[in-house]
């Protein structure tokens, strides 16, 4: 196999969403500053939305992007505290996969404070092929990234079963 068509980590971006400035925000930020170690970013609404009382620029959460071994690391902690295990839905079509971590607590080696108290997660794995995508980001003969550098959902779900040992669990109906 050509060693540019490798399946590897892009980065992985933990969120936490609160839904308003404050208290909250804060001790969501430490949070993620805990199981990371790295100094979370504010992020922002993008419309507003009447029901939820959300305005366009309101700070509604926190953000932290890993990458390389810092995101392989955290990976491994976040595939233990779910038992190794992650549904089939959490992938989608282009090879990326999305689940849940609803209590920070279920780290190894986190402990409750009634200070913070609880906070689940949003976790976002982007994956990519070695040498790709470059394509469509570069100045001069930018250009679509073609289907042969792509990651498909069974390429996913096989590198994460192979690398970290995750089972898939649930089953397929129809074609994705």
């Amino acid at each position: 196999m050509n060693k540019m068509s490798e399946v590897t980590i892009d980065k992985v971006v933990l969120n936490i969403g609160v839904g308003q400035a404050g208290d909250r925000l804060t001790k969501a930020q430490k949070v993620l500053e805990l199981l990371t170690s790295h100094k979370p970013t504010i992020t922002q609404s993008r419309k507003t939305i009447r029901d939820f009382n959300i305005r366009k620029g309101l700070t509604i959460g926190a953000k932290v992007t890993l990458r390389r071994e810092d995101a392989d690391d955290f990976l491994k902690r976040a595939f233990f505290a779910r038992g190794n295990k992650i549904p089939y839905y959490s992938f989608d079509r282009q090879g990326n996969a999305y689940f849940g971590i609803p209590d920070y607590t279920d780290f190894k080696g986190m402990k409750y404070d009634p200070e913070i108290g609880i906070f689940g997660m949003d976790v976002a794995i982007v994956l990519k092929r070695r040498g790709g995508f470059r394509v469509s980001r570069k100045n001069v003969g930018r250009r679509p990234v073609p289907g042969k550098i792509r990651v498909t959902r069974e390429e996913a779900e096989k590198f994460l079963q192979q690398k970290f040992k995750v089972e898939i669990i649930g089953e397929r109906v129809g074609k994705n």
